[in-house]
Order: structure tokens, then C-alpha cells, then sequence
């Protein structure tokens, strides 16, 4: 028994030894973790977040913020009370961020009113989804989901992942595509296209159609290209010109015969108006005195003479 004491407190040495180098390392390289502050915030999330697990990661555009630390149902946690047909059953997603809660947790609704939201996202071609905030700004299609508990930590509202928008988008169009009347779209199509084949190939009852109406344009336009090219065009063109130069010469005879005629009526008013004098100066002179000399009409010379 006395050989085997000191063996025990050999062990117990080492023992003790390996205990306090194991708590030197956690202090030495968990020292960050072990000290630093950090406060709980909350999310409901109405769709699905498969692949989402405790431990997850929360980022900030990228950055590590903090952790998920539990993954549930609100209606396990707030809405007991509730039955089962009246619940909400979000998923609420419980995070713990990194940070003085003096300072930040007084902070995070003053954030969700700059719209601050969560949303599940995935990392890579790895499939682990971690929580990921942003300010996305006003999203009127996303609004806040409604809730009639008392949160027991700060909310967050989150927005549709990118793959439930996707999925959400790709139902709409199915919902869509499914409330059309096929028959209905088919009947206007085969319609509309009798109505182009009637305005193209023509009804036969007068009306001619487009393709018709362009065959006899070619043809009127061959027609005009024989005439401009023929021999007529060109002799009707120059008796045109012809007769263009006689109404030239017309004119412009008829433009001197007219100064001509105005000048004779100028000194014709010019003498009738000497006559008028004369007699308002001397009115018995017309009756006693000589005939006036006889006024003779100009020629077409332009001269004038006076006769006695």
C-alpha cells in the first residue's frame, strides 16, 4: 500500500495539471467569446426555413453578428392559450447579437423603423442557411405579419427569402395561366387570323384584298414607266413649252398696248381739264367767243395734233 500512495499523487498531478491547461486554453482562445456582451432579439417568419438550425450564423451585409439560438413555433411559445385552429404558427427564430445591449438594444427599434428586416438566406452552393439583416427600405408587398402576443425580446420583421419569392411568383403565374378560358383565347385567335387572311387574299364579294390591290399598283406603275419612257411624252412636252413661250409674247404685247392707251386717257383728261378752267374763269367766252380749236385724239403712236 505504501508503494502505491506516491503513484496516486503522481496521477492527481497530472491530473490536475492537464484541468488547468485545458482552462488556460478556452481562456486564451475563447477569451473573446467568454467576455463579450451580447443581447437576444426575435423574428417571426411565416414561410418555410428548412436548413435553418441552432448555431446558424447571423450577418449584417456578410458580416458575423451574432447566432441563432432557437428555432421554433410562436404557437408553442405564446400562443398555448390559443386553439389550435386560431393560431398564427410562425416560425420565430431567436438570435443572440453581439454587442452592448446598454447601447444597441435600445437601439433595434429605432432600426426596425428604418426598415431593418431578416431574411433567410443561403451560403453558397453548401445549402446551410443563416439569418442575414439589411435595410431593404419601404417594401409595401411585405408588410410586418401581425402578432396579439408580447414579445419577450426585441422584434425584427423578416421578408421572404429569395427562393419563396421565386416559388411565390412562379404560383402566381400558374394561377394566372390557369384562369384564362384557353378555348375562349383560342376561338379570338382562329377570328383574328380569318380576318387577316380575309384583308389579304380579299372576301371575293367586292372586295379585292391587299394582295390584289398591290398587283394592280404594280401594274399601274409599269404603265407609267412605259409613258414617261415613250416618244409622246417627250413631243407633248415640248409643244407645251411651245405654247408657253406664245402666252409669254402675248402677254407682254397686250402689256404695251395697255401704257399706250393710259398715256392717250392722260392727255385727253389733261386737255378737258384746261377746258374747264377756261370756262369757269370765262363762261360767256364758250358762246360769244371762237370755237375752241378742235382736240384730235391721239394716235397709237403716241403723237397728239390740234387743229384750227
Amino acid at each position: 500500500m505504501s508503494n502505491s500512495n506516491p503513484n496516486y499523487f503522481r496521477l492527481g498531478l497530472f491530473v490536475l495539471a492537464a484541468i488547468g491547461a485545458l482552462i488556460a486554453l478556452i481562456l486564451v482562445f475563447g477569451s473573446g467569446q467568454i467576455f463579450q456582451k451580447t443581447f437576444e432579439v426575435e423574428t417571426y417568419i411565416k414561410q418555410s426555413v428548412t436548413g435553418l438550425d441552432n448555431g446558424a450564423s447571423v450577418r449584417f451585409r456578410g458580416v458575423k453578428v451574432g447566432q441563432v439560438i432557437s428555432v421554433g413555433l410562436t404557437g408553442d411559445i405564446y400562443e398555448k392559450n390559443v386553439p389550435l385552429t386560431e393560431r398564427k404558427s410562425y416560425v420565430i427564430v431567436r438570435m443572440l447579437i453581439n454587442g452592448d445591449p446598454k447601447q444597441l438594444l435600445g437601439d433595434v427599434n429605432g432600426f426596425v423603423t428604418t426598415h431593418l428586416r431578416a431574411k433567410v438566406r443561403t451560403m453558397g452552393i453548401t445549402g446551410v442557411n443563416y439569418i442575414e439583416l439589411d435595410y431593404e427600405g419601404r417594401n409595401t408587398d411585405y408588410p410586418a405579419l401581425t402578432y396579439a402576443w408580447k414579445p419577450e425580446y426585441p422584434v425584427i420583421p423578416s421578408l421572404p427569402s429569395p427562393a419563396d419569392e421565386i416559388f411565390s411568383g412562379l404560383q402566381k403565374v400558374v394561377s394566372n395561366l390557369s384562369a384564362l378560358n384557353l378555348t375562349e383565347t383560342q376561338q379570338k385567335f382562329d377570328s383574328l387570323v380569318n380576318n387577316l387572311n380575309t384583308v389579304l387574299a380579299g372576301s371575293g364579294k367586292g372586295n379585292q384584298g391587299i394582295a390584289q390591290s398591290v398587283q394592280e399598283l404594280n401594274t399601274l406603275l409599269a404603265k407609267m414607266n412605259g409613258v414617261t419612257s415613250n416618244a409622246e411624252l417627250e413631243l407633248l412636252t415640248q409643244e407645251l413649252v411651245a405654247s408657253s413661250v406664245v402666252l409669254r409674247q402675248m402677254l407682254s404685247s397686250a402689256q404695251g398696248d395697255t401704257a399706250v392707251t393710259i398715256e392717250n386717257l392722260k392727255q385727253a383728261s389733261e386737255q378737258l381739264n384746261d377746258l374747264m378752267r377756261i370756262a369757269s374763269r370765262s363762261p360767256s367766252s364758250l358762246i360769244w367767243g371762237e370755237p375752241p380749236a378742235r382736240i384730235q385724239l391721239p394716235t397709237n403712236t403716241g403723237t397728239t395734233g390740234v387743229q384750227k
